[in-house]
């Protein structure tokens, strides 16, 4: 039961943080040098004053910041969040079509990235000091200061513009109908974007387990194992993983929201049709429902990627519960 409270505490903390992210989401758009009432009825409109004031108070620009703000908020509390000015579409269907394949891209990255970066952590720390440590180290800390946008870029014109190996973007062959696409082809279009956030979300999990690593190796308690005669095989499997594991878990699932910048970033260099594509689409074209919408998801995606850290801290290191609380 402490336990369930304790989960229904974290879920209210994570909702009022939802709430202050979408007011601070919403001013900041408010405030932006994009006008939407130009963005809806085009920058060379021949309408008359008349007509656009008409049409601003049809939008509602006509009222106040927190007017407009709580009138939005009751309309998303109705699921309705509005018509794409981009796409003349629900922006509910637009993010909902547009996450569908974004969420695949992401998920694939998001677990080969961990489990590589923890395997090449875990293989750092056990040549400590070795050279097969250093350049794992020096590599990932190269991967850690380098754009997302510079990566797929080198991808694109190393193995598919010069090598010639994969496709240059978009999800599907051009010139294919949708039901002619088959499964492979979607698969053979998803490696190099896949390649990109895998690369990039490497450096940080794997310096962390490594570290994690070296500091578990160091303890008394593994210390004691040595002295018993314990195998190194043994000592990883009965001591270290478990203490390592945990780390792992928590830096990987708070790493979703750079997970989800970067996926922006690598829809938009291979024309990936995703919602990180919708969005550069939105604030290019000053499309403010659109954004609104997906900054909505964003936060929504991150909150879910933290509270399941925090519901599976105790399924990893039940030493973590001490009566309900997570120490």
């Amino acid at each position: 039961m402490a336990n369930r409270a304790r989960i229904f505490h974290i879920t209210l903390r994570m909702l009022l943080l939802l709430i202050a992210v979408s007011a601070i989401a919403f001013i900041l758009i408010a405030k932006a040098p994009i006008d939407p009432l130009a963005a809806y009825v085009g920058t060379e409109s021949t309408l008359s004053q008349e007509a656009k004031d008409a049409a601003a108070a049809h939008w509602g620009l006509d009222k106040s910041l927190p007017e407009r703000y709580f009138t939005w908020v009751g309309n998303v509390l109705r699921l309705d969040l509005g018509e794409s000015i981009t796409y003349k579409r629900p922006v509910a269907d637009i993010i909902g079509e547009r996450f569908s394949h974004s969420v695949v891209l992401m998920l694939l990255a998001w677990v080969l990235s961990g489990l590589l970066g923890f395997a090449l952590g875990a293989k750092s720390a056990s040549l400590a000091g070795r050279l097969p440590d250093k350049i794992i180290k020096s590599l990932c800390l190269v991967l850690q200061s380098t754009p997302v946008f510079w990566i797929g870029l080198l991808a694109l014109s190393l193995f598919a513009v010069t090598l010639g190996w994969f496709p240059i973007g978009m999800e599907a062959p051009i010139g294919k109908l949708a039901q002619e696409v088959t499964f492979w082809d979607r698969a053979y279009h998803l490696i190099l974007p896949v390649f990109t956030l895998t690369i990039i979300g490497v450096g940080k999990i794997a310096l962390y387990t490594r570290q994690k690593y070296i500091e578990v190796m160091g303890s008394d308690f593994v210390l004691f194992a040595k002295a018993r005669g314990e195998t190194k095989r043994q000592l990883f499997r009965r001591h270290i993983l478990r203490n390592i594991a945990l780390p792992a878990v928590t830096i990987q699932f708070a790493s979703f929201s750079e997970l989800f910048g970067g996926m922006t970033l690598a829809e938009t260099v291979f024309s990936f049709p995703g919602i990180g594509s919708a969005t550069t689409a939105a604030a290019l074209n000053g499309d403010v429902p659109l954004l609104l919408g997906t900054a909505l998801i964003g936060a929504l995606f991150v909150f879910a990627g933290n509270l399941t850290a925090n519901i599976l801290y105790g399924v990893f290191d039940p030493r973590l519960k001490d009566g309900g609380e997570y120490v």
